[in-house]
């Protein structure tokens, strides 16, 4: 198959319209596409001298690049056309390519055309075509209209596809290239369909609809733009502040977050209301946040050059103040998508720490009040955890849960004293704890993820760093617990073993829901900077 991709940008492959481009041609498999930059070419204004037409059928008098650009077209399968909109039509090295296509055509009027349209000197029944676009504009929608009308007249009988985009200067922020990229997905996506028939509707809705909501864009490209509305130059760090600011997603509360950029003696403040945000260089108010940081970080961790956590770990920057907003950045400065017509539900099942409990305290509970009724509870306990995992996320712990768990019940009923098994199962469940202290992703973390944004979390230092701690913690207890389980079985109190083991574990849990949010924000506060 012949594919071939005229790119009309002046930037050629270095434009922002091209990366859709790419996208699209990646997605469908045309690895050997042939790509032309008009801007390379020598490729003159059509004279309307009709020579083409009159002496020289099909061929041009103007001698430049352009009749082997023709050959290519008229050899082609398919012709990908890319673009960005210059003032609501084509840039103007791509007219002259358009225009210069009359030689294509023979100078008869068609007799099934309305509109007085001439026949291709050709057969390209079989050819299909692509236009895909970016423009400066919030949405495509509405800017488009001299385009339509100009392709389809030309491929009215064959038609084509059209993948329009609006925003199109963001594709050229690294800051939000985790916005851009997930729209380059649906163009890849894209693409594979219409290598394998049509691109579905559903996909073509998700392409038209905006990167960001209308004043989030507006305010991001305000801010961009190297001069004020009063002509002078504002700096780099007050644009750049306010181009993060613009995707601030109001949440109810209000906030002031101050940057003091310490490598540029700079510092301003995001004042965030239930309704919006103003960001301000002087007149500071109190703030509730303040994030010091050299400049030159903090682009890097917008570009996604280093994550915000990976930084912070690093100690490349300091946190005084609020350090709850940190641990919900995204959600109040995440690329925001605008909003879909329809959301997927999240069928996602999440883990759940009570699920890896509960058989061990039945276990301790049980076997404590009486070994043989006990060892048939922990069983059926145990035993349940399977039909659990169908609404919850199961781990390797809660595997092996199971399997202990039951083992330790059989044990009991083939008559090993109770004295030596309840022990034993403390001992067991504290060694798990304590050995995965020191993997990679510890017990935990498989549980308190869930608060963090999912498994995502799990690319986060701090994070694991906690639950490290917190995993050990939770291991020496129940290392130790066997000590007193061993005297209390042997003492008048011995009924209330289960009762005293089962309340360490809701002291424990007390202390690590304080532990998750107080050790992130001892190790991220510094001392005030000078600024």
């Amino acid at each position: 198959m012949n594919v071939l991709v005229i790119n009309g940008s002046p930037k050629g492959q270095r434009s922002n319209t091209f990366k859709l481009a790419k996208a699209f041609l990646d997605g469908a498999g045309y690895t050997d596409a042939d790509i032309i930059d008009v801007s390379k070419l020598n490729i003159k204004p059509c004279l309307g001298c009709f020579t083409c037409w009159e002496k020289t059928p099909g061929k041009c008098v103007i001698s430049d690049d352009m009749p082997s650009l023709l050959d290519k077209i008229i050899s082609a399968d398919i012709i990908v056309w890319t673009f960005p909109l210059y003032y609501f039509s084509v840039p103007g090295g791509l007219k002259n390519v358009i225009d210069r296509q009359l030689p294509m055509n023979l100078p008869f009027m068609a007799a099934d055309s309305e509109t007085g349209a001439h026949p291709s000197h050709y057969d390209l029944s079989h050819q299909r075509h692509v236009v895909i676009s970016t423009c400066g504009f919030w949405t495509s929608k509405g800017n488009y209209e001299a385009v339509d009308a100009q392709f389809s007249h030309i491929y009215d009988s064959n038609g084509f596809t059209a993948i329009y985009c609006g925003q199109g200067e963001l594709f050229r922020v690294p800051e939000l290239s985790a916005r851009t990229e997930e729209y380059l997905s649906i163009v890849s996506q894209a693409g594979a369909e219409f290598a394998s028939g049509q691109v579905s509707p559903d996909t073509l809705e998700q392409l038209a609809q905006p990167l960001f909501p209308r004043e989030v864009f507006e305010q991001m490209a305000d801010a961009s733009w190297s001069i004020s509305e009063g002509g002078t130059a504002p700096d780099e760090s007050f644009s750049f502040t306010k181009q993060m600011a613009a995707l601030y997603h109001p949440d109810g509360n209000e906030r002031v977050i101050e940057f003091a950029y310490t490598d540029i003696g700079k510092a301003y403040q995001i004042v965030c209301t239930p309704n919006g945000h103003e960001v301000i260089s002087d007149s500071f108010k109190p703030y509730t946040t303040r994030i010091e940081t050299p400049f030159t970080v903090w682009k890097a961790i917008a570009r996604g050059e280093i994550t915000g956590q990976d930084a912070l770990f690093q100690r490349k920057y300091t946190v005084i103040g609020d350090f709850d907003l940190m641990l919900h950045w995204d959600e109040l400065f995440g690329s925001q998508q605008a909003p879909k017509k329809e959301q997927k539900a999240n069928t996602k099942r999440e883990t759940n720490m009570a699920i890896l409990l509960a058989p061990w305290i039945v276990l301790w509970t049980a076997v404590a009040i009486n070994a043989a009724i006990g060892s048939m509870i922990g069983i059926i306990s145990a035993a349940a955890l399977p039909v659990i995992w169908l609404k919850f996320e199961d781990t390797l712990y809660e595997r092996l849960t199971v399997l202990i768990v039951c083992i330790l019940s059989v044990a009991l009923l083939y008559g090993i004293d109770a004295n030596i098994v309840l022990p034993l199962s403390y001992l067991v469940f504290g060694i798990i704890w304590f050995v995965s202290g020191f993997a990679k992703i510890p017990l935990t973390a498989w549980y308190s993820k869930n608060g963090y944004g999912g498994e995502k979390a799990f690319d986060n230092p701090l994070f694991l760093r906690t639950n490290q701690i917190l995993t050990q913690c939770w291991g020496v207890l129940y290392i130790i617990t066997p000590i007193w389980t061993y005297y209390l079985m042997k003492s008048p109190a011995a009924a209330f073993t289960g009762l005293i083991n089962s309340a360490c574990p809701a002291i424990m849990s007390l202390f690590t829901a304080w532990f998750q949010k107080w050790y992130p924000k001892r190790y991220a506060v510094g001392k005030p900077g000078s600024i």
